[in-house]
C-alpha cells in the first residue's frame, strides 16, 4: 500500500483497522496495573475523532480538504512506540488531504 487509500473501500478499512487497534490498546491497557495509564488518554481522543470520521463517510457529509484532520495535533507529539498503528494514521491523513491516490502509485 502506498501513501494513500487508492478507493473510498480502502480508505474506510484503514479507518476501521486503526479503530480495532485502538480498542486493543484499550483492552490491553485495562489490565495494566502500573500508573502509565494516565499517558494513554490520546487512545480516548483518537477513538473517538476515528468514529467521527466513520459516521461522516456512513451519512455522506463526509469531505476531502486540505488541512489536517483534528486528530493530526495529537498524532505529531507520538511514537511509533507510543501507538503502533501511528502510520494508518498518517496515510488516512495524506488521503484526507490529497484524495484518493487513483493513479496506484
Amino acid at each position: 500500500m502506498g501513501l494513500r487509500a487508492r478507493t473510498p473501500e480502502e480508505y474506510v478499512n484503514l479507518i476501521e483497522q486503526v479503530i480495532d487497534e485502538l480498542q486493543d490498546i484499550k483492552e490491553v491497557t485495562g489490565y495494566a496495573f502500573d500508573d502509565d495509564q494516565g499517558n494513554l488518554s490520546f487512545v480516548d481522543v483518537l477513538m473517538k475523532d476515528m468514529r467521527e470520521l466513520r459516521a461522516s463517510m456512513a451519512d455522506g457529509t463526509y469531505q476531502f480538504g486540505r488541512n489536517d484532520l483534528p486528530y493530526m495535533r495529537v498524532v505529531k507529539k507520538l511514537t511509533d512506540m507510543q501507538l503502533p498503528c501511528i502510520r494508518l494514521l498518517y496515510m488516512i491523513n495524506q488521503t484526507h488531504r490529497e484524495g484518493l491516490d487513483l493513479q496506484g502509485g
